[in-house]
C-alpha cells in the first residue's frame, strides 16, 4: 500500500523504505517510467543506512490532482514545484535528491530555487539548461527528440492516448541500444501510465517546452526565474549513460558554470538512458558519493 502526501495541487502517492532514522533520500522517477525503476538500487541504499522516499510524478500511478479544474500541465516549473511541495509536506530536511529524466529536471529546480531542505542532488540522464523554448537545438538532438515534435501533432497526441504502451516500448528500446527492459518490469511500469492524466500531461510537457502551448499561470513566476537558469546551489553529481539515445551525452557537457557548489559529472560506458535499471550498482554508488551513510 502506498502512502500519500497532500500538497496544494496534488495528492502524491509514494513508497518509503529503509531505516526509519536513516539519511533521507528522495528518488524521483522519469518519463516514461515509474517508482520501480529504483528497485535494484534500493538494497545498496538501505544497507548504507538510507531512508528512501519514491514519489509518483503528476500524471503517474495513484497520484491525483486535488481539483478537476487544475490545468494538467507537464511543464518543468510544475514538476519542480511538486517536488518542493512533497518535501515540505512531509517536513523532510537534509534531503539527498536523486532524479532520473523528468525527476532530474525537477531536482534542478529545487536545487536552484528551493535549496533550503536539500543536502545534495544526483541528476541522471538529463542536463540542466535554459527553460526557454527558443534555445538552440543541434540537429542530432532534434533527431533524438522526434517524439517531442510528434506529440505536437493531433495524430501524435491521439497515438499517445491510444497506444501508450507500444509508444513507450519503442522509445525504451531506441534510447538504450543493446539493452531491453524485461517484459515483467515493463508491464509493472506501464500500469503507472494508466493514470487518467498521463497522456495530457505527457503531451503538454513537450508542447510547453517548445513554446507550442501556454503553461499553468500558477507557475509563471517559476518559469520566469528558470528562463535563464539560476545556478544550482547544492553539491551536485550528474550521471549519464554514454549511449543515451534520448538526452544525448553531449547535453550534460560543459555545465560547470551552472553549479555554485561542488559539481561532478560521471559518464557510464555502454549504458543508455536508464542507468537505474541498466546499471543499478553504479547508480547507487553515485548517489552514495554525496550521501552520509550509517550502514556497514
Amino acid at each position: 500500500m502506498y502512502e500519500y502526501a497532500e500538497t496544494a495541487a496534488l495528492r502524491i502517492a509514494y513508497d518509503v523504505s529503509g531505516p526509519a532514522q536513516g539519511q533521507t533520500v528522495v528518488a524521483v522517477h522519469g518519463w516514461p517510467d515509474d517508482i520501480h525503476c529504483w528497485e535494484a538500487v534500493l538494497p545498496d541504499l538501505h544497507q548504507a543506512g538510507c531512508r528512501v522516499y519514491r514519489p509518483y510524478l503528476r500524471g503517474f500511478g495513484p497520484t491525483r490532482f486535488r481539483s478537476p479544474d487544475r490545468p494538467r500541465s507537464g511543464q518543468i516549473g510544475a514538476l519542480g514545484r511538486d517536488l518542493a511541495d512533497f518535501i515540505e509536506a512531509l517536513d523532510l530536511h537534509d534531503v539527498v535528491v536523486a532524479g532520473h529524466d523528468w525527476g532530474a529536471r525537477a531536482g534542478y529546480v529545487v536545487g536552484a530555487l528551493f535549496p533550503e531542505r536539500i543536502r545534495a542532488l544526483i541528476a541522471i540522464s538529463a542536463g540542466y539548461s535554459t527553460n526557454r523554448p527558443d534555445s538552440e537545438v543541434p540537429y542530432p538532438l532534434a533527431h533524438a527528440y522526434w517524439y517531442e515534435w510528434y506529440v505536437a501533432t493531433a495524430r501524435g497526441r491521439e497515438m499517445l492516448e491510444r497506444d501508450r504502451r507500444g509508444f513507450c516500448r519503442y522509445l525504451s528500446t531506441t534510447w538504450s541500444p543493446g539493452w531491453e527492459i524485461a517484459d515483467a518490469d515493463f508491464d509493472r511500469a506501464a500500469t503507472a501510465w494508466d493514470n487518467p492524466d498521463w497522456a495530457e500531461i505527457s503531451a503538454h510537457a513537450y508542447l510547453h517546452r517548445w513554446g507550442e502551448a501556454p503553461g499553468d499561470p500558477a507557475y509563471q513566476d517559476l518559469e520566469h526565474r528558470l528562463a535563464e537558469p539560476p545556478p544550482v546551489r547544492v553539491p551536485s553529481l550528474v550521471l549519464h549513460g554514454e549511449r543515451d539515445g534520448d538526452n544525448l551525452a553531449e547535453t550534460t557537457e560543459d555545465k560547470d558554470d551552472l553549479f555554485a557548489e561542488h559539481y561532478q559529472r560521471i559518464l557510464l560506458p555502454d549504458v543508455g538512458h536508464f542507468p537505474p535499471r541498466e546499471a543499478p550498482a553504479a547508480t547507487a554508488e553515485a548517489i552514495l558519493r554525496l550521501t552520509p551513510t550509517t550502514g556497514p
